[in-house]
């Protein structure tokens, strides 16, 4: 403005209330037509190509597969027994009497033995303990303490001689068990374990002896009540003749006996003290265990992998103590496959609780019209759909690393056992801590209802929050992770053979790692980016650039750092990597779950779900892809665009996409998520 055309009157300040006046007006206007006019058409619009229709009877199937049958014989099994069912509130001695007793009734008199399923059937064993865990997760824990852990370092780790003598007792629950690998000043770091077996060829016995307050076992489930033996790991020592003493030959696995059979008093030389009331999973019976001087026969030896004779000689098939090592945690690598496909059934009954709330409460709307519910607001949607379609990509995820695993049982196969092992590690990282996170948001998303105790996010986010940490600290796995994939990284480059998950490295690794294509990175139209190619290349295109710009960092600082300092300075970048991969492998395993999937219905129906995985995915990274322009801008706002616009369509369907993981009002157990008569069941439940 000319300040010459200013009446003398007119001030700057007068001027600048004036825009301030003009906004506000603007700005309500738009905000009323928005919510007054507006909004009948942005739904009409998101919703022009109509509801996808949905057979939850075929989706169900698809998803459950062959062990439906055995997951309803546990779910009815609890339905019936009202007196077995965990309350709401109960105090810790409580909760693990009353643990013991359903698995008791799980076992004797409902018929279900999951032991034989350990060896024999490992996919029917996670169903139980998937199912198990829905009526309470400390079951689900106590149950794996006690048949993958304890029963199964005695099965895997032993041999037949350790199998006649203990199998049916623990099978019957006869010889209830621990696992007392953990100590109080190592978890992660097995080799690092103090506790010692000394060998006496005198008497013939091994001596177990805890050196120091470090060396204590902690953690231990089933230790503080109901334990009456406990496989412990420990260092074998062995007698010699020079001036050493003692030849150290690794951490080995020993059966040792901690009470009494008949009258459960704790042996001589064993200390046992509980370790308390804990933030989740008060049913679990975990303590601590001191040995002094205890002493077991020699045949208590898991001798699997190494074994002592009468005469003091050590004896394997394996030539280090690394590779004894590593044979001995790869025959446990069962509790990280067990963990990462529990902790998806965890997620499944947060989301079921959420979503139907979602679905149910209504709150506000346009004016003069009825409320709306608040799935149809963005913000919920945008909570909730990306959480539901990462549901769905980890179900098949998992599922797929339960058929490796249990094929690597049968088959004892050298190159998928490698596969497995960085692969469960992985998952069970990446799930759990995706779970952890989600309860929280699904708490938040169904307000104050969330917070009440009998809807359950409590209890769900207190127990689960540990996944995170036991069976291998999520931190330390993914390095694993990354490590692993560093190593196939220089394999790749000296021409030797990869595992099946790094195929894709080998494959088209160059072509990634090439400036990107200028025309594709501005393709915007949605069949390209609902292209399964375009997704999963994205994905690799993101793991194939970290793992290469990380293996020059590596390879820079280690000149000064050395490789463990250098380790340490590119950490993150290496979770990241790790991160990366995991995801790469997730997409991959939906897209095939996705064209195996036999009924029309629910393909399309997955193939949305798996659009808005892999979309979101790659809008939550947008910075990196477009850093290194394989994405445009224009592009990106498409991803955006298209990301919001396929968590509409999912909540279109999100009602028949829960109902599709079976779960039962009595096994979900929230008022809030009940199929029908929620608020009616709700008020009664605090006694109206």
């Amino acid at each position: 403005m000319n300040p010459s055309n200013q009446s003398p009157n007119h001030t700057a300040e007068d001027e600048s209330q004036a825009v301030v006046t003009r906004r506000i007006q603007r700005l309500s206007l738009h905000l009323m037509a928005i919510s007054a006019q507006n909004y009948d058409l942005c739904i009409v619009s998101c919703s022009s190509r109509g509801k996808l229709e949905v057979d939850k009877a075929q989706l169900s199937r698809y998803m459950r597969g062959k062990h439906r049958e055995i997951q309803e014989r546990v779910f009815e099994y609890f339905n019936s027994r009202p007196d077995l069912q965990t309350p709401v509130e109960i105090l810790k001695d409580d909760h693990r009497e009353l643990c013991w007793r359903q698995l008791l009734g799980l076992v004797r008199e409902a018929g279900i033995k999951p032991f034989k399923y350990v060896a024999e059937d490992p996919a029917q064993y996670f169903a139980i303990a998937e199912a198990v865990g829905s009526v309470d997760m400390s079951l689900g824990i106590k149950m794996g303490v006690q048949y993958s852990l304890w029963g199964g370092s005695v099965i895997n780790l032993g041999t037949k001689k350790h199998r006649d003598k203990y199998y049916d007792g623990i099978d019957n629950l006869d010889y209830p068990g621990c696992f007392a690998m953990t100590e109080l000043h190592h978890g992660s770091n097995v080799q690092g374990l103090q506790t010692v077996a000394t060998f006496d060829p005198i008497k013939d016995e091994f001596i177990i002896n805890t050196p120091n307050d470090g060396a204590i076992k902690w953690w231990i489930g089933n230790a503080a009540v109901h334990g009456k033996f406990a496989t412990v790991f420990a260092k074998l020592m062995l007698p010699t003749h020079d001036s050493k003493g003692y030849s150290d030959m690794g951490v080995h696995a020993f059966i040792v006996p901690i009470r009494d059979m008949k009258t459960h008093q704790t042996l001589p030389g064993i200390e046992i003290h509980d370790c308390g009331h804990k933030v989740g999973l008060n049913g679990v019976d975990n303590g601590a265990l001191r040995f002094c001087s205890v002493r077991i026969p020699r045949d208590n030896l898991l001798n699997r992998f190494g074994d002592v004779s009468r005469d003091g000689k050590y004896t394997s098939s394996l030539p280090t103590i690394n590779k004894r090592f590593a044979a001995t945690l790869g025959e446990l690598v069962g509790g990280r496959v067990g963990l990462a496909y529990s902790s998806v059934g965890v997620l499944k009954i947060a989301a079921t609780i959420a979503i139907r709330y979602s679905l149910l409460r209504q709150q506000f709307g346009p004016p003069r019209k009825p409320e709306v519910s608040i799935l149809d607001y963005q913000s919920q949607q945008h909570k909730l759909m990306p959480m539901l379609a990462s549901t769905y990509a980890f179900h098949f995820a998992t599922a797929n690393l339960v058929e490796k695993y249990s094929e690597m049982k049968k088959t004892h196969d050298e190159q998928l056992v490698g596969d497995v092992h960085a692969l469960s590690a992985g998952l069970k990282s990446y799930v759990t801590s995706y779970t952890a996170k989600s309860l929280s948001v699904c708490r938040e998303a169904c307000g104050g209802h969330g917070y009440a105790a009998v809807n359950r996010f409590g209890s769900l986010r207190n127990d689960h929050d540990i996944f995170q940490t036991f069976e291998g600290d999520n931190t330390v796995l993914l390095q694993q992770v990354a490590g692993d994939l560093l190593k196939q990284y220089k394999e790749k480059f000296q021409g030797g053979p990869l595992t099946v998950t790094w195929n894709y490295l080998r494959e088209s690794m160059n072509a990634y790692l090439s400036q990107p294509n200028p025309v594709t990175a501005r393709w915007e139209g949605e069949e390209h980016l609902r292209d399964p190619k375009f997704q999963l290349d994205a994905f690799r295109y993101r793991t194939s650039r970290l793992l290469q710009s990380v293996a020059v960092r590596l390879r820079k600082h280690s000149k000064t750092l050395g490789s463990f300092g250098a380790w340490n300075r590119c950490l993150n970048h290496l979770l990241t990597l790790a991160e990366s991969h995991i995801e790469s492998v997730i997409l991959a395993k939906f897209i095939e779950a996705v064209q195996n999937c036999p009924d029309p219905s629910s393909r399309a129906a997955l193939k949305l779900v798996c659009d808005l995985y892999a979309l979101n995915r790659i809008w939550n990274d947008i910075g990196t892809y477009r850093n290194v322009d394989y994405v445009a801008p224009n592009k990106a706002k498409a991803i955006h665009k298209l990301t919001e616009y396929l968590s509409f369509q999912v909540r279109n369907i999100a009602g028949e996409l829960i109902d599709a993981f079976d779960l039962p009002d009595y096994v979900t157990r929230a008022p809030i998520a009940r199929q029908s008569d929620a608020y009616a069941y709700y008020t009664q439940i605090v006694g109206f």
